[in-house]
């Protein structure tokens, strides 16, 4: 797709592409994502062990790729939040967010006045360091700043209509394995709880034309999804592709080396 920005990609049904990472936060990482075709990056903060030195350095690598990232924080306090703001996240994704109330408090704490109650912090890493008036800043910042809020239990999946509606959520994602054990049902993806609260988070996003985000093992899988109405599609993660991509050429280098010696 053309390079444009989150916020745009939300704003389009059309299939967005991207990857996760949630180990190798390198130099040279946000250009091998997009020579390689990704139009977005999901940058873990939940389960990778990252902190903000490291959210500092990794925006740098993606904005000079030129690729957008949304970043995962681990929770919902505020200095989680607005830090991730402040070091340059253009998305920002929350783990299990289960209400109104939740929603407008993350609002609150990642968007300027009038959006939100952001602490004010310019000419920093957010706007590249450039000067510029306060009410510009506030404004650009704003309409920058993209919220995806990860449905991931049964609470979230009850309120993702009310979720939805809220002016300021531009995604709804789907945590898949914690939605599954929060529904009772730990990795049954085919389970009619389970397909029936996707359904339900589905049907939220297209009554309010919102973009809908999941993290997907398989390609195979990833087309089905984008058929039912996801269009952010997160393939992978870089500690599985390269295991994966590694297990099998050893192991087939393997095999080899073994025929040959018989031979």
């Amino acid at each position: 797709m053309t390079e444009q920005g989150l916020k745009a990609m939300a704003g389009t049904r059309q299939a967005k592409l991207g990857h996760f990472i949630v180990e190798f936060a390198t130099p040279g990482i946000g250009h091998i994502l997009k020579s390689a075709g990704c139009d977005f990056v999901l940058f873990d903060l939940e389960h990778s062990g990252f902190g903000f030195e490291t959210v500092k350095s990794a925006m740098r690598y993606f904005e000079a790729a030129q690729l957008p990232a949304i970043v995962r924080v681990p929770s919902r306090e505020y200095h989680h939040i607005a830090r991730a703001m402040d070091m340059g996240a253009e998305g920002l994704m929350l783990p299990m967010v289960g209400n109104v109330e939740e929603v407008r408090h993350i609002l609150d704490s990642m968007k300027y006045q009038p959006a939100g109650k952001r602490g004010v912090a310019l000419q920093v890493a957010h706007d590249r360091y450039r000067p510029g008036t306060v009410a510009d800043k506030f404004v650009a910042a704003n309409k920058r700043t993209t919220l995806f809020c990860q449905i991931e239990t049964a609470e979230g999946v009850e309120n993702a209509d009310a979720m939805a509606a809220i002016d300021g959520v531009d995604c709804l994602w789907v945590g898949h394995f914690d939605l599954s054990v929060s529904l009772g049902i730990p990795g049954e993806f085919d389970h009619p709880k389970f397909k029936a609260a996707i359904d339900k988070t589905i049907a939220a996003s297209k009554k309010h034309n919102k973009a809908l985000g999941r993290l997907v093992p398989t390609v195979e899988l990833g087309v089905d999804l984008y058929g039912q109405g996801f269009d952010f599609v997160c393939y992978s993660g870089d500690v599985w592709v390269l295991h994966d991509a590694l297990a099998a050429a050893i192991g087939k280098l393997r095999a080899g080396c073994r025929s040959a010696v018989r031979a």
